[in-house]
C-alpha cells in the first residue's frame, strides 16, 4: 500500500513541478502570448486558468498524498538518533581493528 502511494505521489511530484514549470510569469501560460502560440490551441487567458486549475488540482493531491504517507509511516521508524547507529551498519564490537602506527618524536623548533 505504501509503495503504491509513494509512487503515486512520485508521480504527482513530476506533474506538479512541469506544470510550474510550464506557466509564464506574465500568466500567458505555455508561451500563448506570443504571435505563434501553439497554432490557436487556447486563448491566452484560458490557457492560464487551465494551468492554474490543474496546479491546484496537483497541489492538493500532493498535500493528501503527503499526509497520508506520514500517517501511514507513524511508528514503523524505529525510535532514536540516527548518530547513534554506527556508519555502514556494521557493529562497533565486530569491526576489524586498525593497528595504530607509533607517532613519531616530535623535536621543538627554536
Amino acid at each position: 500500500m505504501t509503495t503504491i502511494l509513494l509512487v503515486i505521489f512520485l508521480l504527482v511530484t513530476l506533474a506538479l513541478i512541469g506544470v510550474i514549470l510550464v506557466q509564464r510569469s506574465e500568466g500567458g501560460g505555455l508561451g500563448i502570448g506570443t504571435s505563434q502560440g501553439m497554432g490557436g490551441f487556447m486563448t491566452g487567458r484560458g490557457t492560464a486558468n487551465l494551468l492554474t486549475r490543474t496546479t491546484a488540482v496537483l497541489g492538493t493531491a500532493f498535500m493528501a498524498l503527503a499526509l497520508v504517507l506520514a500517517m501511514l509511516g507513524k511508528g514503523q521508524a524505529p525510535r532514536g538518533s540516527i548518530l547513534d547507529a554506527p556508519a555502514g551498519g556494521v557493529p562497533a564490537a565486530t569491526a576489524p581493528a586498525v593497528p595504530v602506527a607509533p607517532a613519531a618524536p616530535t623535536v621543538p623548533n627554536n
